[in-house]
């Protein structure tokens, strides 16, 4: 069986320790976790490697065979400074994190393309991939406009972190895949949705607690899944406010396991 990961937006009210716990329970071999909130104020558990806090992570991921496999949020602003992110990155490679996820929010594109490079460059001396996302309601908002700030910038351990909801709320398709270099395709989070898009109005409240677990809506998953590459990471992605708490991650992995298997 390919293995899973969660992300931690699925359940972002646990903090890690809880999240990686209840993750194993449920079936889940990896976790995402937010040690940075995407804005502030927003919810984030900050960690510093090699404290009390880690330490106890650590144990828990090891106790319960459970690895993490990325870490997040950065927001690339017009205001961001590469040396705040030094002590994230820290973090994620005392964790065993592979990769750090990064949005782009800077309508310089010159700048953006600058501060991605950077952040890469300073990510590869931690054994860290940096995975640009892309959103529609951010300036980069589709898969081409990912993968063009991740040509320019050039840097080896640079990837688009393609989350299944975005993709088609943007306007794309699997079929645009066959377009991009699959070496910059190392991840993927699922979820499922109708097909039709809701109001513009809407589009972020669906994406932060609309979503449906995979199989249980109109996006065509097992097509994207068949369009990336072989060994791509995945993982869920399903914050809903109509899922039961106590249940939210076993319904994600049973879900999830149910529409693989179909492929």
């Amino acid at each position: 069986m390919r293995p899973l990961g969660v992300a931690h937006l699925t359940a972002l009210d646990l903090p890690p320790v809880e999240l990686v716990r209840e993750a194993a329970q449920a079936g889940f071999s990896a976790v995402g976790l937010r040690l940075h909130p995407v804005q502030p104020g927003a919810t984030g558990y900050p960690l510093a490697a090699g404290s009390a806090a880690a330490r106890e992570l650590k144990a828990a991921m090891a106790g319960e065979g459970v690895r993490v496999s990325d870490i997040e949020f950065v927001s690339l602003t017009p205001e961001f400074q590469l040396t705040d992110y030094e002590g994230l990155l820290a973090a994620g490679a005392d964790l065993g994190a592979c990769s750090l996820t990064v949005s782009g929010d800077d309508l310089d594109n010159a700048r953006l393309v600058h501060n991605f490079a950077a952040l890469c460059e300073l990510a590869s001396g931690y054994g860290l991939r940096v995975d640009l996302e892309f959103m529609r309601w951010r300036p980069v908002a589709t898969l081409q406009q990912a993968v063009a700030v991740v040509t320019a910038a050039g840097q080896a351990n640079a990837g688009v972190l393609l989350d299944a909801l975005h993709l088609y709320r943007a306007g794309g398709d699997e079929k645009v895949l066959a377009q991009v270099d699959p070496r910059y395709l190392r991840a993927v989070q699922l979820c499922d949705a109708p097909l039709q898009a809701p109001a513009e109005a809407l589009i972020i409240q669906e994406a932060r607690e609309g979503r449906l677990l995979p199989g249980c809506g109109q996006l065509p998953l097992l097509a994207l899944l068949s369009a990336l590459p072989a060994d791509v990471q995945i993982s869920v992605e399903t914050p809903s406010a109509q899922l039961t708490s106590g249940l939210r991650l076993k319904d994600a992995y049973e879900a999830t396991r149910s529409l693989l298997s179909r492929n």
